[in-house]
């Protein structure tokens, strides 16, 4: 039977045991299986541990300043993602999908607060002018 854990704890199959574990009860589990098994619960720590290092979230807490920009271009690619949808020709709309994937990833690394308030500044015109022409190409 499968090891079900905690929301955070990913799936890894013991046989035999079959249970919602937190932190403390998976090493304590991992101490009590049998000799066969106990290889397998250390595993599964291994596998929970390396699975921390790799989440999406980021070491260090945001400020709230921080927190509300990251919304704010998150808030902007969505946008543009919405608007880019729209446009009739398939090809055209997945190279500008790409586009904006690129221009993302590519300023992605920006720390100053200026600088991102400068690019959301610039993204939000470029929008605007895409929902202008794909308006006009409605009409």
């Amino acid at each position: 039977m499968p090891l079900i854990y905690n929301n955070l704890i990913p799936e890894v199959l013991i046989p035999g045991v079959h249970m919602s574990l937190t932190i403390g009860k998976l090493l304590f589990l991992s101490c009590a299986l049998s000799p066969g098994h106990k290889r397998k619960g250390v595993e599964a720590i291994q596998v929970w541990l390396s699975g921390l290092s790799s989440t999406r979230l980021p070491p260090v807490a945001l400020t709230l300043k921080q927190f509300m920009r990251r919304q704010q271009v998150l808030l902007l690619y969505r946008k543009i993602l919405q608007a880019i949808s729209q446009v009739p020709n398939e090809y055209d709309c997945k190279y500008l999908q790409n586009w904006a994937r690129e221009e993302f990833q590519r300023n992605k690394s920006a720390t100053e607060e200026d600088t991102i308030q400068m690019m959301i500044t610039q993204g939000n015109l470029q929008l605007k002018e895409l929902e202008k022409t794909l308006n006009l190409a409605k009409a």
